[in-house]
């Protein structure tokens, strides 16, 4: 199989599961102001789970440049990243729609740690296929925020038995830290012309 179907069918996947997501946001009954408030913790978490695939999705091509052939062990280690991923919007609508209780944000949290070792998984298959003088592999160096993103999501899964506002700054603090722009794969592929 070439990269660009498994490229094409990632997309897909994740356009479906964010047209879930979407879905799931429920026109309130009055067309007043007021009437959005018992949307704003839904809201909440559409928008926080928005940019975690929105980050996945980035992290996940610029990933892809670097490929060069797919074996059977990456594609399938592509689908255990989706299925987690595919979770995301069923976790997200629990966790709004209760208002964050303590088993929600627990659970929302749990799905996020095993979509990062899911995509470490894929990562790691993807450099063993290339070799450790791939690009992927020299682009991610030590790979500190691959490293201490599932330490944090660990903090914020205990975290959501003391107080889940504990855990919910954390999993924020997660996306912030892959938000801010990473051109360490970008670069490489600019040193190696591709």
């Amino acid at each position: 199989m070439t990269k660009g179907r498994l490229e094409a069918f990632t997309d897909g996947v994740l356009a479906i599961i964010i047209t879930i997501m979407v879905l799931e946001l429920k026109v309130p009954h009055g067309g007043e102001f007021e009437d959005l408030k018992v949307l704003l913790p839904i809201f909440g978490s559409y928008i926080l789970s928005f940019i975690y695939l929105a980050i996945y999705w980035n992290n996940h091509h610029h990933m892809m440049q670097t490929v060069k052939h797919v074996t059977g062990s990456i594609l399938w280690a592509n689908m255990h990243l989706l299925f987690w991923l595919s979770l995301i919007p069923f976790v997200s609508g629990w966790m709004g729609e209760n208002h964050f209780t303590k088993a929600s944000v627990f659970l929302y949290g749990l799905v996020l740690l095993c979509s990062a070792i899911a995509y470490f998984i894929l990562q790691s298959l993807i450099i063993k296929s290339h070799g450790k003088e791939s690009i992927l592999s020299k682009a991610l160096g030590n790979d500190f925020k691959g490293k201490i993103s599932p330490v944090l999501y660990v903090i914020g899964i205990i975290g959501s038995f003391i107080n889940v506002w504990i855990s919910g700054f954390i999993f924020i603090l997660v996306a912030i830290i892959w938000l801010i722009p990473d051109r360490r794969i970008e670069r490489k592929l600019k040193e190696n012309n591709i």
